[in-house]
């Protein structure tokens, strides 16, 4: 016993030890950001002042209204509208249009409003503002102009930390000068982040800001996730055909004000006593501080920190691209550890403690892309509903991330540039051996002999070859020579049966066709 409580005694100590040595490294790091550039420290929020705003609590109806459309500046030929179904318990949001469920007329739920024939969107007004605001409606806005430009851009945070991920949002947006509002969703489950724009400006530039102010964020909160990418209004760059592109909820609804929900909030989540004076005090972005800030971010490939596809953002200019269609990576301004302990198993394993949130980002990003799929539909002006913008294959655990086992070589790479030691643990299953007697029967071409001996020299790796060059022949062949049980996975039936037969047949049939038999 007293050997037991000896051994759970140091246990402890050692995980007390390296929860001190954490906390020591983060300090260090912060003291050592403030010492080289006091511009980078948390931004000291202070309380603004509105004993001179031009609208408050006390103005007109009129003056308020005004103020509301002229900051949510939608498009003014339609709206939508939020409608219940107590049925079902089923909501939405639809274009408000004057035949909706008009007998003989409306085709809903058949046929889509936005391609409908029979369509007599409601336009925007003061009215449907005013029974917005009183609670006899909930109205919503569609962000992108018919001319492809947005009067404002909101993100949107959802989940469990939707407070922490708006907050370091938030510091971001201070940080480069940015004016930003703070709005508790509707449900209360959720923030939207405002900011509005002197002018109309293209979506595409405005959604570019929006990328690297998620990209700064995620070098001091990577907990954000990629997914933070595509939670803007508007959503889209372009306008889809036959679409009206997505859709916002407006803000100050009564209902959900009254209990707090759907309005604005300070830094502590508490709500303004003065929304119209707190929305009138909102400095409005200049035009050109948005074109500075995007195209030294384009400069510098700051606006998505991650690698490109072929048809990406730059294929008119490829001049931009480097080579691997990776950015660099910047200098990490943060007390680094000397050793790094990685561990090659069904993922590849990175132990976290002790690494500055920066450099946590910058390994995340090793097995992040820009997704194909979303910037083709994009550029066929189609939807990229369900297409996310970027495609991460990282996992973020309490105290490692995980990685698929391809990006150990570029993980390696990435610690030892900043002069990181790394110690690797291999704890890969070795398999089981191949039955006795099972061997590979047939004739490789060149190609495929040259693509075998490339492929043994390398513990992973993938071969890509054209239609016929014999690709599962080869792995047929790398398998024997393995001599180890292999899992075969395949996505259409067609080479599911080839697998079958190869792994069943007895007889070679051509020789450019091998098998595995006893």
């Amino acid at each position: 016993m007293n050997g037991e409580a000896t051994e759970l005694e140091i246990a402890r100590i050692r995980e007390r030890l390296a929860a001190l040595n954490t906390e020591r490294m983060e300090l260090e790091r912060v003291l050592e950001t403030l010492e080289r550039n006091p511009v980078f420290a948390e931004p000291i929020r202070e309380t603004p002042s509105f004993d001179d705003a031009p609208v408050t609590n006390r103005s007109s109806p009129t003056e308020k209204i005004a103020l509301f459309r002229r900051l949510f500046a939608g498009r003014p030929d339609v709206f939508p509208v939020r409608w219940e179904n107590r049925k079902t318990e089923r909501s939405g949001y639809s274009p408000a249009c004057g035949n909706e469920w008009v007998r003989g007329v409306c085709g809903k739920p058949k046929i889509r409003c936005s391609v409908c024939s029979h369509q007599a969107f409601i336009p925007i007004s003061d009215d449907v503002i005013e029974r917005h605001l009183r609670g006899d409606l909930v109205a919503g806005v569609y962000p992108l102009l018919q001319d492809e430009t947005c009067r404002f851009l909101a993100a949107d945070f959802d989940g469990a930390s939707w407070i922490d991920d708006a907050h370091a949002y938030l510091d971001t947006c201070n940080a480069k000068g940015l004016s930003a509002a703070l709005e508790r969703s509707r449900s209360g489950n959720g923030g939207h982040v405002w900011m509005f724009l002197a002018e109309a400006l293209p979506a595409r530039t405005a959604r570019q800001l929006g990328a690297l102010l998620i990209t700064e964020t995620l070098e001091r909160r990577p907990e954000i996730g990629f997914a933070s990418y595509d939670r803007f209004f508007p959503n889209q760059d372009t306008m889809p055909l036959g679409g009206l592109g997505n859709l916002i909820a407006l803000p100050l609804q009564r209902q959900p004000r009254e209990s707090d929900n759907s309005v604005f909030v300070d830094q502590d989540l508490l709500p303004y006593d003065d929304q119209w004076a707190f929305l009138s005090s909102v400095p409005v972005i200049p035009a050109e501080t948005i074109h500075r800030i995007v195209e030294e971010a384009e400069r510098s490939a700051r606006i998505l920190g991650v690698r490109m596809p072929v048809e990406d953002e730059h294929a008119n200019e490829p001049w931009r691209m480097t080579p691997s269609r990776r950015n660099a990576q910047r200098p990490i301004e943060a007390a680094l550890p000397d050793h790094v302990r990685l561990v090659n198993a069904d993922q590849l394993y990175i132990e976290r403690t002790g690494l500055p949130p920066g450099l946590v980002a910058q390994l995340i990003r090793i097995a992040a892309f820009q997704n194909p799929e979303f910037y083709r539909a994009q550029a066929m002006r189609l939807p990229t509903f369900g297409k996310p913008r970027i495609v991460s294959c990282a996992e973020l655990h309490p105290q490692h991330i995980a990685l698929p086992r391809g990006c150990l070589d570029e993980t390696k790479d990435l610690l030892q540039s900043h002069k990181i030691e790394v110690d690797l643990e291999d704890c890969r299953e070795e398999g089981e051996p191949l039955p006795a007697g099972l061997e590979f029967r047939g004739d490789l071409r060149f190609r495929q002999s040259q693509a075998l001996e490339t492929l043994l020299g390398h513990d992973h790796g993938v071969l890509a070859a054209t239609t016929a060059f014999g690709k599962t022949v080869v792995a047929a062949a790398l398998i024997a020579r393995r001599a180890r049980n292999t899992l075969v996975l395949v996505h259409r039936r067609e080479l599911l049966d080839q697998w079958s037969w190869i792994s069943g047949s007895s007889a070679c049939a051509h020789s450019s066709t091998s098998t595995l038999n006893r």
